[in-house]
């Protein structure tokens, strides 16, 4: 029986805090003073250090940017970072996503995956440590960040003052172990409105980092042209609903959202319905902005229209989302979200996209530029990951890539992704609706990252 089995016995504690957590709405929002993220990614994370103390765990809370609960004795330490922080809820739910619900061996709710069930299982993982009274060569810290869907800065802010752990892994992923994230390259691009000011207002998306499933689109035009539209709309890719008015009219595209590091998985509503419009509309009606999103991205996902595909043997080929899209008379902006190969240069991948959109009269800047990850098989820290994988499930723990970026990358090669979904679990609805966990397949990653953060102690 492996070290990784005394968790079992917290089950429904864990389940019970688990719940505390999701009932927290804790997406970014306005920053107050003291809570850098808003009052809500501020609640989740002092909750999580109030569980911790409660359990009489050394904590800490670093001007509610992130925390740490704190087992054991050494110079050095390890750690295991999760997030509880949530993307928007978004629309669709069958359940409340801020309530919990069981149902059939299944735990819905925002967050429950991703990531504040990795949080929890990480906290008991510290709890059996200090109740089992574990000898340790490190101390081991469970390391909650309050601002991962928003561009991780509060791991910066963190490690500002805390020091690096000799070495750490992140379940906010899948198992195997992912040594090699694909850079996250994020650009706004802003241009002018059409002449004739066809779209009044184009709106889609809530994050960078996601698919948008909806956009709206209010239009000023011809009874003609908005028949058009209706027409163009039987051929084409998407689904579309038209209100007519006196005015033009609105039209409604419907996609499926998923995450921007897999967005085959999804269908962009946005990019659909901006294709839509460019079938009816020319260019100098639709303006720089949306013209340039029709020539340079449209449905295509590797960016070669747009210049910029790469690809390596290591991590695969670039990925290139639209997340978010709003053009009106006050504002006239999308945000591309993209994932880059571990080779590539992200820094001539934004020169590029900045020298293409500046042809059509697009200005491109960077919003946020996270830089690969590669940490080579053969480290110490694998070997361990690998180890506990093992004594747990009987199974080999496979090596891959992806273009998700985790807070592997803020430990400085000396971390990587690993869990918490099993390569055979279903889609469990990452940052879209009926974001759930499968109860039995939750306590066996608790008993994997129990048993890695035992080794991550001891060894």
């Amino acid at each position: 029986m492996s070290f990784g089995s005394k968790i079992l016995k917290y089950r429904e504690e864990m389940l019970r805090d688990l719940a505390r957590l999701v009932a927290i709405p804790s997406v970014r929002s306005e920053a107050r003073e003291g809570m850098p993220f808003g009052e809500n990614s501020a609640r989740a994370l002092q909750t999580i250090l109030a569980m911790a103390d409660e359990m009489g765990l050394k904590t800490k809370n670093v001007a509610n940017y992130a925390g740490h609960a704190e087992y054991g004795e050494g110079r050095e330490n390890a750690a295991v970072l999760a997030h509880v922080d949530v993307v928007p809820a978004g629309e669709g739910w069958k359940t409340d996503p801020y309530v919990m619900t069981v149902r059939d061996g299944l735990c819905y709710g925002r967050g429950t995956a991703d990531d504040k069930g990795a949080a929890i299982a990480a906290l008991y993982g510290l709890k059996v440590l200090q109740e089992e009274k574990v000898q340790t060569k490190r101390r081991i810290r469970a390391i909650f960040g309050a601002g991962e869907e928003t561009a991780s800065e509060d791991m910066a802010r963190y490690f500002e003052v805390e020091p690096l752990p000799e070495m750490g892994f992140t379940p906010d992923a899948e198992y195997g172990i992912c040594n090699r994230e694909k850079g996250i390259l994020r650009m706004d691009l802003t241009g002018r409105l059409g002449e004739s000011g066809v779209i009044v207002s184009l709106r889609g998306g809530t994050v960078c980092n996601a698919v948008p499933a909806f956009a709206d689109a209010e239009l000023r035009c011809s009874a003609g042209q908005f028949q058009a539209l209706r027409q163009a709309a039987e051929q084409a890719e998407g689904d579309f609903t038209f209100t007519q008015a006196d005015f033009g009219g609105h039209v409604h595209s419907v996609g499926i959202a998923s995450h921007a590091a897999t967005p085959q998985e999804g269908v962009n509503a946005v990019v659909r319905l901006l294709r839509l419009l460019g079938q009816v509309f020319t260019e100098r009606e639709l303006g720089a902005l949306a013209s340039f999103v029709n020539r340079a991205i449209g449905l295509e996902l590797d960016g070669e229209s747009l210049g910029v595909k790469v690809c390596d043997r290591e991590s695969g080929t670039i990925t290139v989302n639209l997340g978010v899209c709003h053009i009106s008379e006050n504002e006239n902006r999308v945000c591309l979200d993209m994932r880059y190969p571990v080779t590539a240069d992200g820094g001539q991948l934004a020169r590029t996209i900045q020298e293409h959109a500046g042809r059509f009269g697009v200005a491109a800047t960077v919003e946020g530029h996270s830089k690969p990850l590669y940490l080579p098989e053969h480290s110490p820290l694998i070997s361990i990951l690998k180890e506990s994988y093992r004594a747990v499930t009987g199974e080999e723990a496979g090596i891959y890539a992806m273009g998700g970026g985790t807070y592997a990358r803020s430990l400085q090669s000396r971390g990587v992704a690993f869990g918490l979904l099993f390569p055979d679990e279903p889609d469990r609805r990452i940052h879209n609706t009926g974001e759930h966990i499968e109860i039995e397949k939750f306590m066996l990653h608790a008993q994997v990252c129990l048993e890695a953060m035992y080794r991550m102690a001891v060894e």
